[in-house]
């Protein structure tokens, strides 16, 4: 394992030496979309050649095998139709040998591999890195040179380096520019540790389907992947892989994934369009395709969607009695949409704003989130709830919950949700906090058992619930200090934007009301 962990810790390093060489660490971010392609690129051409040399062993020359995996291209994972002058020479050659137009040439070989890859359409051939922005090259050639010759300094073949240590760090790299990323990272990025979380909990089980609708650069599936093939370990049965599916509304963010999944050595389906208003997996029949685990962070009080999207939808996602829940935050939306996408015995996880575990309860009248809410609790659904620490996600400063629901509840755990205050598992990092290892089994371990502790979990039952008018905000029954505990600042923040917004819809209403009767 020390080994193993040596292995990440030196390939991260290279990674991240080779992203900033293009212009230092400050703005390698800017260059993500570059630089992810070419190392991805990178990777196949290693690989690419492992599978010629394994052919050549066989047939006398690698000359002889480039020709037949190119009379017979199903002999290789990807064909990459790259020959050097001299076939003894790596097929990365081609691309580190460029001396002028660079750019351009660099651009044609990725486009000339996609077209030869179906799968690999669209997500390395999207890239012009010929490109200009108002006459300035967006990578002139002598940067796009050095990311080059740094790319080539490492070999990132089959027996060079094993598919969880490059995807490990593929998933680094993306984390790295996630800290640079400002706002947008929360657009591709769960911190590991939140990922980790959640796919421990949910234990999917060899061979199950697993569903993410807003997928990010796809961390959540591949962590999902690994939890399984972690506790399947020393079983003595073929662990089938599970079987993944995801969903991206950002073409870049898109291609991110599927570099992702394919780096990391799994099998996934990611589809890209707004799963909101057109969610792509769905049965023959044209309902919503169901699954056995469902995750996902989706960006949180997302509020351009109006009620009318969620009156029109015909999915039957938004149920009578739950449905719209306010235009200023589509959090308890997108959670709705989770809930109809589980089969009858499934489970999901999803990251949340801390205020849509409490927004609207304690008001006076009614409010729509909390009557969603209330909907989740009363139909028992919500299995648990996670609070967890702040600053640890890159685009916000705030603690954020992790809301797990299940269509089937042990009979056990009916009537009851099991909450966890984790506000204080955490060490200090640079820039962001972060959950060590030994936290991230506590909690998981606290979740999966049901393990009440002092401080940190409680067993609440519906009656409690429904007595603090549905908040199950695990930070308003766990109190983590012996002081006096006051609703942390967030939470009140939030209601009040939540209050503000409710009242500027209402106005709006009285207005149109009052235009139409000419007041």
């Amino acid at each position: 394992m020390a080994r193993s962990n040596s292995n990440v810790q030196s390939l991260e390093s290279w990674i991240w030496s080779a992203a900033c060489s293009i212009r230092g660490a400050k703005d390698a971010p800017k260059y993500k979309d570059f630089i992810l392609p070419l190392i991805f690129t990178k990777r196949l051409c290693d690989v690419f050649d492992d599978e010629l040399n394994r052919i050549a062993a066989e047939v006398g020359s690698r000359k002889k095998a480039f020709q037949l995996v190119k009379a017979d291209k199903k002999l290789v994972r990807f064909y990459l139709p790259l020959v050097p002058d001299d076939p003894e020479e790596p097929v990365w050659s081609i691309i580190r040998k460029l001396a002028d137009r660079i750019g351009e040439s660099v651009t044609s070989y990725l486009r000339a591999i996609a077209k030869e890859n179906p799968r690999l359409q669209g997500i390395i051939d999207r890239v012009d890195f010929n490109a200009t922005t108002h006459g300035q090259r967006d990578i002139d050639d002598d940067r796009l040179s050095n990311l080059i010759e740094a790319i080539s300094t490492k070999r990132l073949g089959l027996k060079d380096v094993e598919a969880d240590i490059i995807g490990k760090s593929y998933e680094y790299l993306i984390r790295k520019f996630a800290e640079g990323g400002g706002q947008s990272a929360g657009e591709f990025y769960t911190p590991p540790e939140v990922g980790t979380i959640m796919s421990r909990v949910l234990q999917p089980e060899p061979g199950m389907t697993v569903y993410d609708p807003c997928c990010g650069s796809g961390g959540l599936l591949v962590k999902c992947e690994i939890a399984m093939e972690d506790e399947a370990k020393g079983k003595k049965r073929t662990i089938a892989p599970l079987q993944l599916y995801g969903q991206e509304y950002t073409a870049d963010t898109w291609a991110m994934a599927n570099m992702n999944m394919i780096i990391h050595d799994m099998e996934g389906e990611i589809e890209i369009g707004d799963t909101f208003k057109n969610p792509k997996f769905r049965s023959k029949a044209g309902k919503l395709r169901t699954f056995d685990r469902v995750v996902a962070n989706p960006m949180w009080n997302q509020d351009w969607f109006t009620e009318a999207d969620y009156d029109n939808d015909e999915l039957d996602r938004f149920p009578a009695g739950a449905g719209f829940p306010g235009k200023s935050s589509a959090d308890w939306g997108w959670v709705q949409h989770m809930h109809a996408s589980l089969d009858a015995k499934g489970r999901a996880a999803v990251v949340l704003d801390t205020g849509a575990a409490s927004r609207g309860s304690g008001n006076a009248g009614t409010n729509k989130e909390k009557a969603v809410r209330q909907w989740f609790v009363d139909n028992d659904l919500v299995e648990s709830a996670l609070y967890l620490p702040e600053n640890l996600f890159y685009n916000t400063s705030a603690p954020g919950i992790v809301l797990f629901l299940n269509r089937a509840k042990a009979r056990a755990r009916k009537g009851k949700v099991f909450l966890v205050n984790a506000s204080q598992v955490f060490e200090k990092g640079d820039p962001k906090n972060f959950i060590p290892d030994a936290g991230i089994q506590r909690i998981a371990e606290t979740l999966i058992g049901w393990t009440e502790e002092e401080k940190l979990s409680r067993i609440v039952d519906h009656a409690e619930l429904k007595k603090n008018d549905y908040n199950i905000s695990p930070s308003r029954y766990i109190h983590t200090s012996d002081a006096e505990t006051y609703r942390p600042l967030g939470e009140i923040v939030a209601d009040l934007r939540a209050a503000e917004a409710e009242a500027r819809e209402a106005d709006s209403a009285l207005n149109e009301i009052l235009e139409k009767i000419g007041v």
